[in-house]
């Protein structure tokens, strides 16, 4: 409820279709920008983490942000394992 996104155009956590390049960026970052301000953007993020969330901006990580998380978790958790 406390979500700052709740009251923002939803176009902009989620991408059109074919969208490349710069707009993309753009689109990102404004999404970013209102995550940024978010009060719940934490809560928000580990969320679309522990889901692994496909689309869209959550807590101010884009797709590709939390693609590249995951795997370092992923990583991380294998190298841990093999040490033990």
């Amino acid at each position: 409820m406390k979500a700052l996104c709740r009251a923002a155009d939803p176009t902009i956590f989620f991408h059109p279709d074919g969208e490349r390049g710069a707009a993309r960026k753009r689109r990102q970052e404004q999404a970013k920008r209102v995550c940024s301000e978010c009060p719940v953007a934490t809560q928000c993020r580990e969320h679309a983490l522990a889901f692994q969330e496909a689309f869209g901006t959550w807590g101010g990580l884009s797709e590709d942000d939390r693609s590249a998380l995951l795997q370092i978790r992923a990583v991380t958790i294998r190298t841990h394992r093999a040490g033990t």
